[in-house]
C-alpha cells in the first residue's frame, strides 16, 4: 500500500515556495526589486540573511541624545517651516518638534507637504525615530525612519537586523517583507534524529531561522552560534544525502566491460621519452579497473598543474579503442581542445588511431565530414568543444567521455554528451586541487584518481615577488633572459572582472614591450579570431616571437615546453587559484624555471600573505589548503575552478565538523532506509525539497 505521506511533501513546503508577491503589500515592482537580492520565493526570503545589528535607543530626552546615535523619542510637534531661499541657497522643509524643554528639526528634502501636515499635525504628541544630529547647534533628525502615534513607541526601540538592500529597497522595507515573510512559514516535521538535536542543544528548524532574523546581539549572526550551525547541518546533510544518492544511482545504473588487451598502450609506453610516475601507474590501474567493471564508472582524475594527466587520459582511451569503442574528449575552450589535439596528435600516429578535432569556428564542410566520420565510425577518438554536444553529433560506438576540467560545463551538458551513447562510463579531469573538505562537500565520496608527483626531469619553479616601482629592473632582466633565447609570458592584469578593461591593459603593455624588443612580442587574448590566435600561439611555439603578452585566456592548458618565465603583472588582483594556474604554464622542460609576480604597493594583509604562499611551494593541494586557512569562507581557492555548490548557511571553514558529521550520517540514515520511505526518512524528502535536491527523489522513484 503506498505511503500518502510522501505524496504530502511538496504540499507541506508549498507556502514557503510560493512567489514573494503572496506577501500583502508586494507588487510586481517590488517584486522585481527583490529579484535583484536573489529572493523570489518566500524561502528566499526568510535566507536571505541579515550580517548586521543596529541599536535603537529610546531617549527620555532630547539633550540626553548622543550625536549619530539612532534613537527614539516622544515629542511634541510645534510648527511647520516651509522650504524657504536664502542667499541663493534653499533651505529644506523643517518641522520644529519639542519635549518641553529642548526642540529638534525634522529635516524633509524631497517632502509632500500635505501628507507631512496630516502625519504631524501641530499640538499633537508623536513618536519619531531616527538618526539624532548636531548641525550648526541645532538638533535634527534628516528623514526620520519612523513617525506614529505614542502606540508605536515600543515598536521603535531595541535591536533590529540590518540587511543588504539592492537600488530602490529601504532597510524598513525590507525588514517588515521579511517579518510579514515568517507569517507564511509553516510548522515543518522534524528531519533531524532526537541524538542529533540532544547532542548540540538545537532548536527547530523553523525557530533556528527565526533566532537569526531577530538577534539581540551581534553574537546572534556568528557562523558558530546554535541557530546559524543547526542551519548549516541541514544544508549540508541535505547535500551529502543528495552526492550519496546520486552516486549510488550511478553506481548501480548497467555498465558493459571495456577490455583492452594493452597492445595500443604498451606501443605508446614503449616510445615515451619518459616513465610514468608511481601516481600516473596507480591512477591508470584505478581507471582501467573500472572501466573493465560490469557497472558504469565515474571518476575524477585530480591533479596539480604538469603532473601528466594527459597522458593517464590517453592511455584509458587507447583501453577504449583496443575494446573497440570510440572516445569523446570534452574541453572548455578552443585554445584547450587544440592543445589536447597537438599532445596527442604525435602518439595517436603512433599506433594509427585515428584522431579527429571538432570546434564551433569549423566551416561547414569541414564539419559535415567529422559528423559523417563520427557516424561511420572511422574516427576513434575526438576531441572537441560544446560543439560535440550539438545534435548532428553522433557517434557509431562511443563507449568512453573524457570531460577536462568539468567544472566548466552545467549538468545538462555533460548530460547531453553522455546521452550519445549507451551506459558511457565518463572520466572527469581537473587541474585545480580540491581540499578534502570542499572535496567532500562537492563530490562527496565520488570516485577519485590524484597525481601529487610531477614527472622526474621537471625542476621546481624558483618565483619571487618585485614591487611595479621596480620595473626598470624587470625590463633589464628581460633583456638578459632574450639574450639567452628564454621565452616569456607576460600576464596582464585583472581590472574588476571587466574583459575590455583587461584587453586594453594587455594592449597596453604590448604596445610598451614591442617598442623595446621590436618583432619580438606577441599579444593573445579571448577577444581574437581563432586564427589570429593559433597563429601568435604557433610563433611563439617555434620561438619567431619570444614574448608572449596575455590576458588570462592562457589560465589552463597552454603548454609550450620551452616557456621558462612568466610574468604576472599586478599578481594582488589574482587569487591563489589563477596564479597557481598561471604558474603552470612554465616548468614544462628540463630548464630552470622563473615566475615573478609583480605588485602595487602598499600591499593589503591578505595579498601579503597569498604572494607569501606563492612564493613558499609550489604543490598545488599544500596552495588550497593554505589558502582554504587563509581566506576562510569568502573566495576559497578553487571553489569556482572545482564547481563547487554556492551555500547559504554551510561555510566550509567553520562547520568543517558539521560536515564530517553530515556525512556519517547521511550514510548511516541511507544504510538503514536506502528509499527515504521509513518515519525519519519521509521527512528526510522534505529536507531535500527544502534544499532544492528534489531530482534526488526521482532515483528514489525509479529505484
Amino acid at each position: 500500500m503506498s505511503n500518502p505521506f510522501l505524496y504530502q511533501t511538496s504540499n507541506l513546503l508549498s507556502p514557503l515556495l510560493s512567489p514573494v508577491t503572496a506577501i500583502e503589500g508586494v507588487g510586481p515592482a517590488i517584486a522585481r526589486l527583490l529579484q535583484n537580492l536573489g529572493c523570489t520565493t518566500i524561502r528566499d526570503l526568510l535566507w536571505h540573511l541579515p550580517y548586521e545589528i543596529q541599536i535603537r535607543r529610546f531617549s527620555p530626552a532630547i539633550k540626553l541624545a548622543c550625536p549619530n546615535e539612532l534613537i527614539t523619542l516622544q515629542v511634541r510637534v510645534v510648527n511647520h517651516l516651509p522650504f524657504l531661499k536664502k542667499k541663493g541657497r534653499l533651505i529644506p522643509y523643517r518641522v520644529v518638534c519639542s519635549d518641553n524643554e529642548d526642540s529638534i528639526q525634522l529635516i524633509f528634502f524631497t517632502p509632500n507637504p500635505n501628507y507631512l501636515k496630516k502625519l504631524l499635525v501641530v499640538g499633537s504628541d508623536v513618536i519619531i525615530s531616527g538618526r539624532f544630529e548636531v548641525y550648526n547647534g541645532h538638533f535634527q533628525m534628516t528623514h526620520p525612519d519612523h513617525i506614529g502615534p505614542l502606540s508605536t513607541k515600543n515598536l521603535w526601540e531595541g535591536t533590529e537586523p540590518i540587511y543588504s538592500l539592492t537600488q530602490g529597497i529601504h532597510q524598513k522595507t525590507l525588514q517588515k517583507i521579511i517579518k510579514s515573510a515568517f507569517t507564511k512559514c509553516p510548522n515543518l516535521p522534524e528531519w533531524l534524529s532526537s541524538h542529533i538535536l540532544k547532542k548540540y542543544s538545537w532548536l527547530s528548524w523553523k525557530e533556528a531561522i527565526q533566532k537569526i532574523h531577530t538577534p539581540f546581539q551581534l553574537e546572534d549572526l556568528n557562523l558558530n552560534h546554535p541557530c546559524r550551525r543547526r542551519l548549516a547541518y541541514d544544508e549540508i546533510l541535505s547535500n551529502q544525502l543528495s552526492l550519496i544518492l546520486t552516486r549510488f544511482q550511478a553506481e548501480i545504473s548497467q555498465g558493459r566491460a571495456l577490455h583492452g588487451d594493452r597492445r595500443l598502450q604498451q606501443k605508446v609506453l614503449k616510445a615515451l621519452p619518459f616513465s610514468l610516475t608511481q601516481d600516473q601507474i596507480k591512477a591508470l590501474e584505478e581507471i582501467q579497473r573500472d572501466m573493465t567493471s560490469s557497472s558504469r564508472m565515474v571518476r575524477l582524475l585530480q591533479g596539480d598543474v604538469g603532473s601528466g594527466k594527459t597522458i593517464v587520459a590517453f592511455l584509458c582511451m587507447l583501453h577504449a579503442v583496443e575494446a573497440g569503442y570510440q572516445v569523446a574528449l570534452l574541453a572548455p575552450t578552443e585554445i584547450l581542445a587544440r592543445q589536447h589535439f597537438r599532445t596527442m596528435e604525435e602518439w595517436a600516429k603512433l599506433v594509427n588511431v585515428r584522431l579527429g578535432l571538432l570546434i564551433g569556428k569549423d566551416t561547414s564542410k569541414r564539419r559535415q565530414k567529422i559528423f559523417h566520420d563520427l557516424a561511420e565510425g572511422t574516427i576513434d577518438v575526438i576531441v572537441g568543444t560544446h560543439a560535440l554536444i550539438q545534435p548532428e553529433v553522433e557517434f557509431k560506438k562511443l563507449g568512453f567521455i573524457v570531460i577536462d576540467e568539468q567544472h566548466r560545463f552545467g549538468v545538462e551538458q555533460r548530460f547531453k554528451l553522455s546521452e550519445k551513447g549507451e551506459n558511457i562510463d565518463i572520466l572527469s579531469m581537473t587541474a585545480t586541487p580540491i581540499p578534502r573538505t570542499l572535496m567532500l562537500a562537492t563530490f562527496g565520496d565520488l570516485s577519485s584518481s590524484y597525481l601529487y608527483q610531477k614527472p622526474a626531469h621537471r625542476k621546481d619553479i624558483i618565483t619571487k615577488t618585485l614591487p611595479l616601482s621596480r620595473m626598470e629592473e624587470v625590463i633589464i632582466g628581460l633583456k638578459r633572459a632574450l639574450h639567452k633565447g628564454d621565452k616569456i609570458y607576460w600576464v596582464c592584469p585583472l581590472i574588476e572582472e571587466s574583459e575590455s578593461l583587461d584587453l586594453a591593459a594587455a594592449e597596453d603593455r604590448f604596445s610598451t614591450l614591442q617598442a623595446l624588443f621590436p618583432q619580438q612580442v606577441g599579444l593573445i587574448h579571448g577577444r581574437l579570431k581563432s586564427q589570429e590566435r593559433e597563429a601568435t600561439m604557433q610563433a611563439f611555439i617555434e620561438g619567431s616571437i619570444k614574448i608572449l603578452v596575455a590576458t588570462t585566456v592562457i589560465e589552463v592548458g597552454v603548454h609550450v615546453e620551452d616557456a621558462s618565465i612568466i610574468i604576472i603583472e599586478h599578481a594582488e588582483r589574482f587569487g591563489l587559484a589563477q596564479l597557481h594556474q598561471l604558474r603552470g604554464r612554465i616548468g614544462r622542460g628540463s630548464q630552470e624555471s622563473y615566475c615573478l609576480l609583480l605588485y602595487n604597493d602598499p600591499l593589503n594583509p591578505i595579498a601579503k600573505s597569498r604572494l607569501n604562499v606563492m612564493r613558499s611551494t609550489t604543490d598545488g593541494f599544500k596552495i588550497a589548503e593554505e589558502d582554504l586557512k587563509l581566506r576562510g569562507g569568502g573566495e576559497i581557492f578553487g571553489i569556482k575552478q572545482s564547481g563547487m555548490p554556492s551555500f547559504t548557511f554551510f561555510d566550509p571553514i567553520a562547520h568543517q565538523d558539521l560536515l564530517i558529521q553530515a556525512h556519517e550520517d547521511a550514510q548511516a540514515i541511507l544504510s538503514r532506509d536506502p528509499h527515504l520511505i521509513g518515519p525519519q526518512g519521509q521527512t528526510l524528502r522534505i529536507l531535500l525539497r527544502l534544499f532544492e535536491k528534489g531530482q534526488t527523489l526521482t532515483y528514489l522513484k525509479s529505484a
